[in-house]
Parts: structure tokens; sequence; C-alpha cells
């Protein structure tokens, strides 16, 4: 839909809520398709959605509601708490069921899936039997599976009568008697065969993840290594479920958005920007916030313990800006760029003294380039020595700024952090104090202070 539509929309949706007419509330949005009224819902205040929600049909209300975030999803839920909410949470995937159970308090959660189905009620309890940021947990337990010595005639007959029931059926694991996987077989194959052609002659070996796994690294395997659907197995290799590739798609994306969030000194919101309570925010901020005021100290301490020397040589003080700005950002360039890597497989643990070489010559060639710029900049006006002081910093602090950087994302993960916390705030505010130490050590050096 055309944006100024979707204002116009927006904004006569606005009038009918102000009158909280539901007829007209429906009438608004009956002729608008399922992403546009999630949008709308988006740019709602939480009574505005559960109002707006409550005019939808069935049908499209059971679209709109898939499409939310799990925590928006939360938020209608404990706004109406109805025989509507309760068919559209029966009509979700199971783990997209799980996801929306994470979200809401333990009596809401339990009142939700005693409310659903036998069937789907087992099927939910599978996927939340595993840890929450696990490949189980995001796994889809409904699936189609044909065995070796089926042809392709029977095959093509089972999945024609399980379509509507399961997540998706263009990649088809392949399973024993026993139920574990043994291969996997492409729809388009089994379409292209003739009828007598065997499983067992079609299937390929394909790749597998155990449940346990971190779902953002059987994410992270399904797209690099472009399935469709990659199967999920426990230790026997037997099948459990399988993670589509448009849910891959989705970790990944969170994943992201997490890691950008983090990098910028902030916790991610669960939720799209006009749908996130002011609360909230206030919490994703206030912590990085005071962390890194604290942080700030230890560079008003440095400054307080070499003040005598700031005060033979007062030029000094010009250049703290651009020296801790430039020390601050190559430590970020190079943490930001291990973090991508370890987050996509590019660096492994055991690389952790291959990515130390590598930022210390990385941070020394840059400090060369940049000191030696430096160098003859500030001598030009303000003399060879000081010239010498800022050049030699440079050259310093580019090479401890990205050494450091480099090697804080892998000790993060050593010890299962995310990365992302040790990327740009962190590491800015522990080089703007030992790089203060640096310069000033570095000038009472040369100018004999």
């Amino acid at each position: 839909m055309d944006s100024k539509l979707l204002q116009g929309l927006e904004t006569r949706l606005h009038q009918a809520f102000q009158s909280q007419n539901l007829q007209k509330i429906n009438q608004i949005v009956s002729a608008a398709p399922a992403r546009e009224i999630k949008v709308l819902m988006e740019r709602s205040n939480f009574h505005q959605r559960a109002l707006l929600f409550r005019t939808l049909p069935k049908t499209t209300a059971i679209a709109v509601f898939d499409l939310l975030d799990p925590a928006v999803q939360a938020d209608l839920v404990s706004a109406l708490r109805g025989d509507h909410i309760s068919a559209v949470v029966e009509a979700m995937d199971p783990h997209d069921r799980a996801e929306l159970l994470d979200e809401l308090p333990a009596s809401v959660a339990t009142k939700i899936l005693a409310g659903l189905s036998p069937t789907e009620r087992d099927l939910t309890g599978i996927v939340l039997g595993y840890p929450e940021k696990s490949v189980g947990r995001r796994m889809s337990p409904k699936f189609a599976t044909v065995h070796p010595t089926d042809s392709v005639e029977k095959a093509l007959a089972y999945l024609t009568k399980v379509l509507d029931n399961v997540e998706t059926i263009y990649t088809v694991p392949v399973t024993s008697a026993e139920k574990k996987l043994v291969g996997v077989v492409s729809l388009r194959d089994i379409m292209g065969a003739d009828k007598t052609t065997l499983i067992k002659d079609l299937m390929k070996h394909g790749d597998s993840v155990n449940a346990t796994q971190p779902a953002e690294y059987a994410a992270r395997m399904c797209a690099d290594r472009h399935r469709l659907a990659l199967p999920v197995v426990d230790q026997e290799k037997r099948l459990l479920g399988i993670l589509p590739l448009s849910d891959a798609l989705d970790i990944l994306e969170y994943a992201n958005n997490e890691d950008q969030a983090r990098i910028s000194g902030a916790e991610p919101l669960r939720r799209p920007y006009l749908a996130t309570p002011i609360g909230d925010f206030v919490k994703a901020r206030v912590v990085w916030l005071l962390v890194l005021a604290i942080g700030a100290t230890l560079t008003i301490h440095v400054l307080e313990t070499f003040e005598s020397t700031i005060a033979q040589m007062v030029v000094l003080s010009v250049f703290v800006p651009l020296l801790i700005g430039t020390g601050g950002n190559t430590g970020n360039q190079a943490a930001t760029t291990v973090t991508r890597a370890i987050a996509l497989s590019d660096i492994k643990m055991g690389d952790g003294l291959r990515v130390i070489s590598r930022e210390i010559r990385v941070g020394a060639l840059l400090g060369t380039l940049i000191g030696t710029l430096g160098f003859a900049l500030t001598s030009i006006f303000y003399g060879p020595q000081i010239g010498a002081v800022i050049g030699l910093t440079l050259l310093s602090i580019c090479t401890l700024a990205a050494t450091v950087g480099g090697f804080m994302p892998l000790v993060a993960r050593k010890f299962g952090i995310d990365p992302a916390v040790f990327a740009n705030p962190f590491i800015s505010t522990l080089l703007d104090a030992s790089g203060l130490v640096i310069y000033f050590l570095i000038a009472k050096a040369v100018l004999g202070l």
C-alpha cells in the first residue's frame, strides 16, 4: 500500500478510535491486507490495538496475529483473553506459540496451554521442552517424512494427504523405521521422477542439527548452505522437527538487531518503535548509560593524575579529544569486524592468537599512517616535539585499540557472553582511560616534563 494511502487510513482510524466505534473501525480496515493492518496495529497504542483486533474477522485476525512480534502478541493476549484470542492461539504453529508463551506471565501461559486442543498442546509441549535459545525451541514439530523404500507414487500420495498439516514439504526428511534421519529428498525431485522410482534412489545426504544447539547457529547453517529446511535431531539422530528457511531468516534478523542495539549501547527492543512503552526505552538504555558513566570516571581520574603535566604544557589538553576519539574508533572497528566474523563462524575459539596477531599488525599500520600525518600537521603549528608526541601516541593507541578491540569479543564468547556487549560502548570507555595514560607518559618522556 502507498505510504500516503496508509497515512490517510491511519488518520481515519485514529478518529474512529476516539469515538470507539467498532463498526467504523471494521469498515476502515476491512479491505486492507493483513500486513497493512499489522503496520497500523504497531503504530497504535496498547488499547487501540486491542480495539482494532477485536473488530477483525477470525481468518484476518489469525493472519495478522501471526505477523506480529511475540511481545506485541503477548500484549493482545493480556488485553483480550477471550474466545477470539483462544482461536487465534490455537491456529499458531507450535514454535511460534512457544515464543508467545515465553512473553506471558506464567499464570496466563498456563491458561492458554490448558485451552488448546490435546494435539496442539502436545506439540507445544515438545518445543517448550528445550532451552529457550536452542533450535529445539524454534523448530516446527509438524513435518512430513518418507522412507527409503517408499516409491515416488506412495510418497506423493502421502505428501498430498498431509499437505495442510505440515510446515513445509519442499524438503522432505527421509527416515528409517526407527525414525532416524538417513537423508533428505526435494519435492522437485520426487515430482520429476518416475512413479516406480524408490526414494532411496533420489535422496541425498542432508545437513542436520542437534536440538540443543543454539538457534542462531542452526539458522546460520540453514541460510549459509541455502537449505529450504534443516532437520533437527536428537543425540541418536532421531528426527524431532525441522527449521524452515523463513524461520531461520527471522532468527538471524533478530540476532542482528540484538547485536546492533548492544553495539550502540542499549538492550534490544522486542517491539516496533511506536509500539514500545516509554518505560521499556528507559530500561533498554539506562543500564548501559550508568555503566558508561562509571567508566568515564576512569578518564577523569587519569586527567587528575596528570594534572601537573597538563599545567606545564597546556597545549597537550587540545589533543585529548582527537586521541581518545581515534582510539575508540579504531577499537570499535576491530571489535565490530571480529564480532561479525564470530557470528558468521569465520573465527573459532582456537583462532585467538591469529586474531591478535592480525589486529596488532593492522593497528600498527593504521597507527603508522595516521601517526605520520599527525606528526607532520602538528609539527607545522606546534613544533616537532609536540608533533613527535602526537605521532607516537597515535601509533601506540591505534595498535593497542585494534588489539583490544579484536581480542575482547573472543574473551566474551569464551565466557558465554554476547560478543556485541564488548563492542563500541565498553571498548571506547576502556580505551579512553588507557589512551590518556599512554599519551601523558609519552609526553613526559619526549618533553622531559
